[in-house]
């Protein structure tokens, strides 16, 4: 069984390989059981969540990422999260792989939300907002410009300090030291938000950052962040009139930024037009010209993990 840590994951996953792996993924498709969930007692504090997501290509590959979540790692100056995954041999059971989780994770879902913006985001668009600043906000931008032609990137944190070190950083890297892409960190949300022509939030907020009277016809918004009904990342108004797409039919229950707009009756189930398999496969809905802009909701799937992992396994760093 071989080993990839997080530097030997990073290096296998480059974004313009794992996008193309993801659309075919989508495409062949593969079993994906419902994640399990388990709450493990900590005495004294919070409990550990432990997310256990397995799928598998008959005969091919399977795989099983576990996800680790302890809200009480904070006071003891540790991550909050720890992932790891195991692939293997669909057919014997052979183990063949254990690689870093957190950087399949984190690659798979930004790679996700730029294979979406291939088919929604407006084919001149120039300018991307990045709404957070954590792990996959930070790898947005990198893989959004193997779709389409950036020239301005800006990124808005809560905190201004950590968009002003992520932009420094981005200003760092040779996706943007090769080209002339314009890097900033954005000091004003609504103006910033006014000015993008894709605007793609990975945050773990609450109550809704970005507003819908904010965003310009055409503009596609990427909402990566929420993955529970208790978390918001947009209002309801971002989804009046908007052409919206899940990653799977798991949001539609899960996702905040959902529900809420469909329980306010701004949203219907017949806006949401398709999935990301629909899109890759051709199964797609025409948009309608009467649509004022596209939405993305993703709350990632194991599909995706299992793609990353088998692109691991095929490109050894």
């Amino acid at each position: 069984m071989q080993t990839y840590d997080a530097d030997a994951t990073q290096a296998a996953l480059p974004f313009e390989r794992l996008i193309p792996a993801l659309r075919e993924a989508f495409v062949r498709g593969c079993t994906v059981p419902p994640r399990q969930v388990l709450e493990l007692p900590v005495p004294g504090a919070a409990p550990v969540a432990s997310l256990i997501m397995p799928a598998w290509v008959d005969g091919a590959r399977y795989g099983v990422k576990i996800v680790n979540v302890a809200p009480g790692n904070a006071a003891r100056g540790l991550p909050g999260l720890h992932a790891v995954y195991l692939l293997f041999d669909a057919a014997t059971g052979v183990p063949i792989a254990k690689i870093d989780g957190d950087q399949i994770t984190a690659r798979r879902t930004a790679a996700a939300s730029a294979l979406a913006a291939s088919y929604l985001a407006p084919a001149d668009a120039r300018t991307l907002l990045v709404v957070g600043a954590g792990r996959v906000a930070a790898l947005v931008p990198e893989a959004y410009r193997e779709v389409r032609a950036l020239t301005r990137v800006r990124v808005w944190a809560r905190r201004s300090e950590a968009a002003d070190a992520l932009a420094a950083a981005w200003r760092g890297q040779a996706w943007v030291a090769s080209t002339s892409i314009d890097v900033a960190p954005a000091t004003d949300l609504e103006a910033a938000v006014r000015e993008a022509d894709i605007v793609s939030c990975a945050t773990m907020a609450t109550e809704p950052l970005v507003r819908g009277a904010w965003l310009r016809d055409g503009t596609h918004l990427d909402l990566i962040g929420g993955y529970t009904p208790q978390m918001r990342e947009a209002d309801d108004d971002c989804f009046r009139g908007a052409a919206a797409v899940v990653d799977t039919e798991e949001a539609l229950h899960k996702s905040g930024d959902l529900l809420g707009p469909l329980q306010a009756g701004v949203l219907s189930r017949g806006d949401v037009r398709a999935t990301l398999g629909d899109l890759c496969g051709g199964r797609a809905r025409r948009l309608r010209e009467s649509e004022r802009r596209t939405v993305f909701k993703s709350v990632g799937t194991a599909l995706e993990d299992l793609a990353a992992a088998m692109l691991v396994e095929a490109h050894p760093a």
